[in-house]
């Protein structure tokens, strides 16, 4: 018999993957690009969606040669995408308008003030689940609108396409300007502040408050769905789920049950809970967001907590000061001393995101004696991380009334024994990592291997979860309180820093 594989195209901040899993979901093969990173002018981030669409053509076709076999053993394809990032283009030649803007870029903060001034403003977290922020999609494409000559005119004729990345990868993968379908996924349509998170709809009150045409907007669909058969690069695949990468590594962490968390760490770390089919509105400064839907099914929602600023700290310290030259160095470094010797460092490189919301705010270190050395840095860098985490599960408890027993985490950053032990002290709950670390790709094989057949349902998906690190916590609770309550205090310093504090 034919040996069957689901594929993966994981397209990530800094690169993008392509995976193959068995049905036993054990890697099979993984090719990979990386993309460049462009900041023309502070707080803004781009990338070329030109170079992004060139290196899935490059990695498909390596992703199969490299396991040995052909197209058709191939089931079904999911697509993963890092969210929020933008991207229009002309629907006639496939040409974008300029550079897609990446979710970390903050260039939106005048035009984010000036949506808050708007009547109708408090309205729109109600009906999507956002706050008002440079974070979400609306605003980079409404400065896109704003700021790109003779764009709104051609958005209103229909000759652009607005999507983020896997609308363009399907786009593109489907036939491009030679009839490629035009649809994303209910998952990324939630992070655009456009959707309407009871109707799974795009809202015509939060397109008429951004004024974005709606003639530019992809179809939503649910995150298993027929998303159409490639024409290009490998003919023939079956693109069968959709999911932005977060709901993917929720899904690939078999987060199936109300009150499962996971945190993925990367470049930014996001922890997700799932919250079922109930739509909990945060009171504590967190997303309501969906966090997969599985056909026809109705959709389970998620309360989310993204941290903008983890992995990409290490990165700051390697490449901007030069204290380590290689990432898993900041570990060894942060073992040379005991404790964080009274330092603290808040990176808000580009504001703060969950719990807080102020894009206003800028990084500090404090706490600074001549007693600090780069060992005490090392800590204060790991510990900016386990604290960002604490304050994130503490809101998800308090918004959704269950509470977070253990908590699942994938990604790099994991890899880092001192910074897990440290987050499973500061929450006070076992910290799980899975054997299989690529949850974002695997999540988009799951679901599209569901959409097939390929598994046959949730709890068959549940048997391939399997522990491969577990920490416990030992740190003592008086030490624990008085740690964040410093820490507390430190990130209160960092409000107001870029312009006078206007919170979320």
């Amino acid at each position: 018999m034919t040996q069957r594989y689901v594929m993966a195209i994981d397209q990530g901040t800094t690169s993008t993957r392509c995976i193959l899993f068995d049905q036993r979901a054990r890697l099979v093969s993984v090719a990979q690009r990386e993309q460049q990173q462009y900041f023309p002018q502070p707080g803004w981030v781009e990338q070329d969606a030109v170079e992004i669409w060139r290196n899935v053509d490059r990695i498909v076709p390596r992703a199969l040669a490299d396991a040995g076999i052909s197209a058709d053993q191939v089931m079904a394809l999911g697509i993963a995408n890092q969210r929020e990032t933008t991207v229009v283009w002309d629907r006639r030649t496939g040409t974008p308008v300029g550079r897609a803007i990446v979710w970390q870029d903050v260039r939106t903060e005048e035009l984010v003030r000036e949506f808050e001034d708007k009547p109708g403003a408090n309205a729109v977290r109600e009906r999507c689940g956002l706050p008002l922020a440079t974070y979400f999609a609306a605003p980079r494409l409404r400065w896109l609108l704003d700021n790109v000559a003779g764009l709104r005119d051609r958005a209103e004729r229909g000759d652009v396409l607005f999507g983020t990345m896997e609308t363009w990868l399907i786009w593109n993968l489907t036939g491009g300007a030679d009839g490629g379908l035009h649809v994303t996924d209910v998952t990324n349509a939630s992070r655009t502040l456009l959707m309407n998170l009871a109707t799974l709809a795009w809202d015509d009150e939060l397109l008429s408050f951004f004024d974005i045409p709606k003639r530019m907007l992809p179809e939503i669909q649910p995150s298993t769905a027929d998303f159409g058969q490639t024409k290009r690069v490998v003919p023939g695949l079956r693109i069968a789920a959709a999911l932005g990468d977060q709901h993917a590594a929720l899904f690939g962490q078999t987060c199936f049950a109300r009150g499962e968390t996971k945190c993925t760490y990367g470049t930014g770390s996001f922890l997700l809970m799932n919250t079922g089919r109930e739509l909990v509105r945060s009171t504590h400064g967190l997303l309501t967001t969906i966090g997969y839907q599985l056909g026809g099914e109705p959709a389970v929602y998620a309360l989310e907590g993204p941290i903008a600023v983890t992995g990409s700290l290490v990165q700051w310290i390697r490449d901007s000061l030069g204290l380590i030259n290689s990432a898993p160095e900041i570990e060894t470094l942060a073992r040379t001393v005991d404790d964080n010797g009274g330092c603290y460092i808040v990176p808000a490189f580009s504001g703060l995101f969950a719990p807080h919301w102020h894009s206003e705010a800028r990084g500090i270190i404090v706490g600074l004696t001549s007693y600090i050395t780069k060992g005490h840095l090392a800590r204060a860098v790991l510990e900016a991380t386990g604290w960002q985490t604490r304050e994130v599960v503490d809101a998800m408890n308090a918004d959704s009334g269950l509470t977070a027993s253990t908590l699942r985490v994938d990604g790099g950053m994991t890899a880092d024994h001192l910074l897990m032990q440290f987050i499973a002290d500061v929450l006070d709950v076992p910290v799980m990592r899975p054997i299989v670390a690529e949850t974002v790709s695997l999540g988009a094989a799951y679901a599209a291997g569901l959409g097939v057949g390929f598994w046959p349902d949730l709890e068959g998906l549940r048997r391939n979860w399997h522990l491969a690190a577990r920490w416990l916590p030992h740190m003592d609770a008086t030490s624990r309180a008085a740690e964040y309550a410093n820490w507390q205090r430190a990130v209160e310093l960092t409000f107001g820093w870029a312009q006078p504090r206007r919170p979320v």
